[in-house]
Order: structure tokens, then C-alpha cells, then sequence
């Protein structure tokens, strides 16, 4: 095999060996010795730079680092060793590379330090290919920042690939990498997931660490993962970074069963609630996403799981409006400390017009009515998270519709608009599940009669991820996504 691998690598886009494998499979070549490290960098570098041209997937580039790792004989031997990575331009920070977040007020800014995650990353065996492309601090289920233009989703180049993990899917969907970093802080990894073909697991609150930039993101709400285009990797990647340090304010221990054996485990028969209707005011159901829901249902009873109706187990506008304020506060905090740091408070364009008006907001909000927001939204997602403990795990779509075309999700709107008209409507199936901390994953199950993908997202129980991962395992395999890809990839 080294011969005909090596006799591959660097021709031509049609090397399939690569772009079919998932991160573990590309990592034991690499073990086996038949493959390096440098030449999988290398086809990643090839294929980034023939493709992100009309993607605009990468916000940077390390490709020299990247180079400079897969050469290092001390590469550790970790499970993903020699599979590129892309670290999300957003929150993560890997020393020495640009920590703007798509925002013109930051950038200047360059990480000092490596997050808790990333120094998981590097032990794992990752090597880094670049910096994915964002929106403006992410509040955006699109990814159209003006400081480095609009990521275009490979099955639809005129649509979004999602957000805020734009940037990320773009590029493991079109097969530059296999798995990549993303975060969710209202839907931000399971959005890309649906648009683009992807897994994309949001997992439970305190299951991994933000540390030390963004430990109390959200009261937990926003959480670090990955996307992928298989089930295998996203658990083992979990595997990895799973964890908190010392002191932090949430915590998921550590299971005794890693979740890539999770992910291999039969789900046994599940009792499933199925979720058909979004609440009032919110983006109503596509026709296809709403068929694609019944579909599944289908599948998990041949399956022989026990699928029942239910309607949304949450007040939607009400919690989301404590939501909002509990964010909006945070967003004043966080970038009012900036000051410090870049010298001057933003002005003019280094900020759009949406975050603007979120700061005004959030300094707006007293201490009181703070602590009184926090405490309401415990106690909602207390009752709703007990409620939704009736089942195995619930079937709902991941969003209401398939990606939107560029320009939907305006940060030149002020924050009140934006999140009742533009944002919000399309998180009725996603931020109650920040709120509430209970874990969550989209999978790319279905398609439109166009090729569009459509996720089906399924919520479980509290810090149970393992039945969602074993649950995925086994529609992995009833519906194998594998093979499919976009249509520019030939």
C-alpha cells in the first residue's frame, strides 16, 4: 500500500484513499508506517489551497507549523497522530497564532498561551494546518465576517456551510481534513453539522474545559468539540479532550467506558420522543426537513426502537429571553476587558453594529436583575431536563430548514431585531439545549431532492453522551453517509 499511497498523494484531486478515510483510519497508516505525517500534511496543504479559494474556509494559514510538526520525530503517538487539524478563529487559543475571533477590534491580537484543549490536541498527535474561519465573535449561525469575507458551503457555494463553525465544516466537508474544532454556544456545531454532512456533537455542560480563556461561557452554555464526517472520530475526539481542571465551576466525570467503545456498543431498544413542530414565532418546518423527521422515526422503529410523539418539551420565548440577557451581559464583560489589552474601547467598524447594541444592552442589566436571570433559567432547565428524562433521548430537527443563502443573519441589525427575527427563530431545536447543558448530536441523515444535507439532531439525557454516541453508531451504519460528497469534488 505505501507505494500506491505515496504514488497518489500530491497528483491530483482524485486522490480517494485520503479523502475517504475519517482521522483514526488516517492515523493508523500512520503507525503502520504506510504513510507519514508529512505526506498527509502535505495532500491537506494541496487540497487547501486548491479549494479554499472558492471556499474561504481558512482565516490563516500555519501551514510551515503544520510542516514543522509532522517532521518533529517527537510527534507524540497519540491516536490522532498526523491527522491536520483546524483550530476554530474563535475563543481557542494555540500559542503564537492569531486570537482575533473575526473581529476587527482584535486584530492585532496573538495567543500567548495554549487552551486546555489545545494542549490535548497537541498530545493526541494532531498537526496544525490553520485557523478556520468564523463570524465576528460568533453570534451567527452563518459565517460572513467583513474581516475575512464569507465562508461558501461546498454542496451550494451560494449558501451558508452554517456557523459559527463555518469555516470548519466548509473544510471537512469538502474533504481537506477530516475532523476539525468547533464550539456551540446556541447551535454552533450542530448547524454546520446539518448544512454541511457532518457530526457534529454538542456535548454536556462541563465535559469539556474552556480553560483558561473561556471557562464561564454562557454559565457553561458553550461548549468545545469538533466536527467530523464520522461517528468514530467524534467520540474518540471527545475521548481526548474530555475533562476539566481543578476548581472549575462544572464538571462531567470522566466515564468508565471510553466513548469510541460507545460508539461501536448496540443502543439495545430505546424509547425515543419524537419532536415534529417548532414553537410559535420560530421558522416553521421546511417540508423536506419535516419529512426527513418521519423518515427517521421510520428507521428507528424497523430499528426497534420505541418512537412517540411529543410536543416541544420547553417554553421556548420565554427562556430565551433570559438567555439573551444572561449573553448580552457576558458580551459587555468580556470585551470591556479588552481595554485593557488593545489600549482603547472599540469604535467606528471594529465592531458591527449588533455588538454594539449588545453591549448597551448588557450594561444595562443590573446586578439583581442578573442574579435573578441565572437563577430562573436553573430552575426552567431544571424542569425541562427532568421532563425530557422520560425518554432515551428525543428526535427533533436540528434546524427548521436547509442552509439559508448568504446574508440572512445581518450583524448590521441592532441585537433586538436580529435575535427575534433573524437568529433566534432559526434555535428553536438548538439554545434550549446550551441553557439546560444536556448534550446533543446532529447527523447528516437525509438530503433534499436538491443535495442539500439535512440534520436530525438527537438530545439525551443529562451527561449522557454515550447513548447518543451508541445510538449514532447504529444509524451510522442502517444509513451510511460515507460516500456521499459534494459535487464539486468530482
Amino acid at each position: 500500500m505505501r507505494a500506491q499511497t505515496n504514488a497518489k498523494i500530491g497528483q491530483d484531486m482524485s486522490f480517494a484513499e485520503y479523502g475517504e478515510l475519517d482521522g483514526l483510519a488516517l492515523a493508523e497508516l500512520v503507525r503502520a508506517k504506510e504513510i507519514t505525517p508529512g505526506e498527509i500534511i502535505e495532500e491537506a496543504i494541496r487540497r487547501a489551497e486548491a479549494l479554499n479559494p472558492e471556499l474561504n474556509f481558512l482565516s490563516f494559514d500555519a501551514f510551515d507549523e503544520g510542516r514543522r510538526m509532522a517532521a518533529d520525530a517527537a510527534l507524540p503517538d497519540g491516536p490522532f497522530k498526523g491527522v491536520p487539524w483546524l483550530v476554530k478563529e474563535l475563543a481557542t487559543a494555540w500559542e503564537g497564532q492569531p486570537a482575533t475571533n473575526a473581529c476587527p477590534y482584535m486584530k492585532d491580537l496573538v495567543a500567548t498561551f495554549d487552551s486546555h484543549t489545545v494542549t490535548r490536541v497537541k498530545a493526541a498527535g494532531f498537526t496544525l494546518l490553520g485557523k478556520s474561519n468564523t463570524p465576528e465573535l460568533g453570534w451567527s449561525l452563518s459565517c460572513e465576517p467583513k474581516l475575512f469575507g464569507i465562508a461558501r458551503n461546498p454542496w451550494d457555494v451560494s449558501r451558508t456551510p452554517g456557523g459559527s463553525s463555518g469555516g470548519a465544516a466548509a473544510a471537512v466537508a469538502a474533504r481537506v481534513l477530516p475532523i476539525a474544532e468547533a464550539s456551540d454556544g446556541a447551535g454552533s456545531i450542530r448547524v454546520p453539522a446539518s448544512h454541511s454532512g457532518l457530526v457534529g456533537l454538542k456535548p454536556a455542560r462541563g465535559r469539556v474545559s474552556g480553560a483558561p480563556a473561556a471557562i464561564e461561557f454562557y454559565y457553561g452554555g458553550a461548549i468545545f468539540l469538533c466536527l467530523s464526517r464520522s461517528v468514530r472520530d467524534t467520540a474518540a475526539y471527545l475521548d481526548v479532550v474530555n475533562g476539566s481542571r481543578p476548581g472549575e465551576p462544572y464538571y462531567s466525570p470522566k466515564p468508565a467506558t471510553p466513548f469510541l467503545d460507545a460508539a461501536s456498543t448496540p443502543p439495545g431498544k430505546l424509547k425515543i420522543a419524537m419532536v415534529t413542530d417548532s414553537p410559535t414565532g420560530c421558522t416553521p418546518l421546511d417540508s423536506e426537513v419535516a419529512a426527513a423527521v418521519q423518515a427517521t422515526a421510520t428507521l428507528l422503529q424497523e430499528l426497534g426502537h420505541r418512537v412517540e410523539a411529543e410536543p416541544i418539551p420547553y417554553d421556548f420565548w420565554p427562556l430565551m429571553d433570559i438567555y439573551m440577557r444572561i449573553t448580552a451581559v457576558q458580551t459587555a464583560g468580556r470585551i470591556g476587558r479588552l481595554k485593557t489589552v488593545i489600549g482603547h474601547a472599540p469604535e467606528g467598524d471594529e465592531l458591527e453594529p449588533l455588538y454594539f447594541s449588545m453591549i448597551d444592552k448588557g450594561r444595562a442589566i443590573s446586578g439583581v436583575q442578573h442574579f435573578n436571570d441565572i437563577e430562573a433559567m436553573r430552575k426552567t432547565c431544571c424542569d425541562m431536563v427532568e421532563k425530557m428524562a422520560a425518554y432515551d433521548a428525543w428526535l427533533m430537527p436540528t434546524i427548521a430548514l436547509p442552509a439559508r443563502e448568504h446574508g440572512w443573519y445581518d450583524m448590521a441589525l441592532d441585537v433586538e431585531t436580529y435575535n427575534k427575527t433573524r437568529m433566534l427563530p432559526d434555535c428553536a431545536f438548538l439554545a434550549p439545549m446550551n441553557a439546560s447543558g444536556q448534550p446533543a448530536i446532529s447527523l447528516p441523515l437525509h438530503s433534499t431532492k436538491g443535495g442539500l444535507p439535512i440534520g436530525m439532531q438527537f438530545v439525551g439525557g443529562e451527561r449522557d453522551e454515550a447513548v447518543l454516541l451508541r445510538l449514532a453508531g447504529q444509524l451510522e451504519e442502517a444509513l451510511p453517509w460515507k460516500g456521499r460528497k459534494p459535487a464539486m469534488l468530482g
